[in-house]
């Protein structure tokens, strides 16, 4: 009974190692220099499939898929979105539907705690507008990441705006 045991431990512990190796570890591996790789061919992939790319003057990229409407967000508005976050392969790391049960995330316009990236991208977008931003990691996650992105990750986030109210009517 003792020797069962002993070899179930020892096939589970190689289970463990075997699983363990097979795991991506590509992302221990990740460098700035990876990032801006992928980064810029994702970049020349858009551009040679017809996208018009645009910058902030912070540096993050993005296409305008819809115009919307009316005001731009100013601090203190409370906004409505719909969002999905992407890394540049398409894999889907996040996404409004998996955090609200309407799928419509609300908050307050630079009062509540967001990437960099995504807060310029933000005040490009009127009511209705549909936006796809591309972050590069330093206005992200950065050289750190974070639990579920990688450190150096470039981030892309197809949001709308589904609302604005203005800082004077949520008072």
């Amino acid at each position: 009974m003792r020797k069962m045991k002993q070899a179930l431990v020892f096939i589970s512990v190689l289970f463990v190692f075997v699983l363990s190796s097979c795991l991506d570890k590509n992302t221990d591996e990740r460098t700035k220099e990876t990032e801006l790789q992928e980064l810029d061919q994702y970049l020349n992939d858009l551009i040679n499939n017809g996208h018009n790319i645009d910058t902030t003057d912070l540096g993050i990229y993005y296409i305008r898929i819809d115009t919307g409407e009316g005001e731009f967000p100013k601090q203190g508005d409370t906004l409505k979105i719909g969002y999905a976050g992407y890394f540049i392969d398409g894999s889907l790391f996040d996404t409004s539907e998996f955090n609200v049960e309407d799928g419509a995330y609300t908050f307050k316009f630079i009062h509540d705690p967001m990437i960099p990236g995504f807060e310029d991208g933000l005040k490009l977008m009127n009511e209705g507008s549909k936006m796809q931003l591309i972050i590069p990691s330093e206005f992200a996650y950065g050289a750190n990441g974070s639990a579920q992105i990688p450190k150096y990750a470039s981030l892309i986030f197809v949001t709308r705006m589904l609302d604005i109210k203005p800082v004077a009517e949520t008072d």
